[in-house]
């Protein structure tokens, strides 16, 4: 098993009053997922969140949720999870 670290990957921005409709906001969305998937990201590891604030400003984050482990199956589950312990010489 290999633990490593994988650098988020992320698009986002904020956009003030008057800046955005929702037609550019959906515009907005689809093509940052579409960035994100021409990475090689799976559809189920895009991660899109839209925030409206009170104060009618908007905050919009595409990220791709890679996992923590380089060879973990799908699902999270490792397949080999039996211990090997040296016990001679002890």
């Amino acid at each position: 098993m290999s633990l490593y670290q994988p650098e988020p990957v992320e698009i986002s921005t904020r956009m003030r009053p008057g800046e955005w409709t929702e037609s550019s906001l959906e515009e907005l969305v689809t093509t940052y997922r579409a960035k994100i998937l021409a990475m090689g990201a799976a559809v189920s590891e895009v991660l899109t969140e839209v925030v409206r604030n009170d104060d009618g400003s908007v905050s919009v984050s595409v990220s791709w949720n890679k996992g923590a482990y380089a060879d973990e199956p799908e699902g999270g589950a490792f397949t080999n999870t039996e211990s090997k312990v040296d016990t001679a010489g002890a």
